[in-house]
């Protein structure tokens, strides 16, 4: 368990190191593709010590799992992963310049602006609940608050640097699902959002269901 923990915590250290001006003294010092590699190469490495310690570590009985959330909530999860990566997201790595279009915030984006992270956050909390078990606490927890903490980076980065450009999209969007809908500065259109990309969720979802217990050790319910 103790493993468990120091590999989670290297995890979101080396994460959140992009939103702190060690980020430009090292990409000063090595050069910007070096940089992105070796952070790459840290990432992966911590994410891989986590798995490992994940599985060495004890079970710890919690509560009793909650085996059907991840079957009810996956699909949506799947759903706003592939919808943030396949659609124009001005949120993601190198897009910043899809906040100067007047539609920036349209498609899932009138739903919240990280559907990606929040994809993810859905993910982990789902499992969590599941489980029941500290070690999974512990190992989804950790992906959880790089999910919400890395979408309020994120935010916080694109203000300092799109200026105008970010407080437009953001006065049309929202962090919290369906908040901008609800209060009146956005609705929802499902014909923008279309079909291709909730199916492409929604595929991925039943092969991750189908091969669960080849690829993770264990059913998926």
């Amino acid at each position: 368990m103790e493993q468990l923990v120091l590999a989670c915590a290297a995890f979101l250290a080396t994460h959140f190191v992009s939103s702190t001006p060690l980020r430009g003294a090292l990409a000063g010092a090595m050069g910007e593709k070096a940089y992105q590699a070796v952070y790459s190469l840290v990432a992966f490495a911590t994410l891989g010590w986590m798995i490992w310690a994940y599985g060495k570590a004890p079970v710890e009985v919690l509560w009793p799992g909650l085996r059907l959330v991840p079957a009810v909530v996956m699909p949506f999860a799947f759903i706003l992963i592939a919808c943030g990566l396949l659609s124009r997201n001005p949120t993601l790595a190198g897009a910043g310049r899809l906040l100067k279009r007047e539609d920036a915030a349209s498609g899932i984006l009138r739903v919240t602006r990280h559907p990606m992270m929040w994809g993810f956050a859905l993910w982990a909390g789902a499992h969590i609940l599941a489980r029941g078990e500290l070690k999974a606490t512990v190992f989804f927890g950790s992906l959880l608050v790089l999910a919400l903490l890395g979408a309020l980076s994120i935010d916080r980065r694109r203000a300092a640097s799109a200026g105008e450009d970010w407080k437009r999209f953001a006065a049309a969007t929202s962090f919290v699902p369906f908040a901008a809908i609800a209060s009146g500065r956005n609705r929802f259109v499902a014909a923008e959002i279309g079909l291709r990309n909730p199916a492409i969720g929604l595929a991925l979802y039943a092969l991750v269901f189908w091969f669960h217990p080849v690829l993770f050790g264990a059913r998926a319910w």
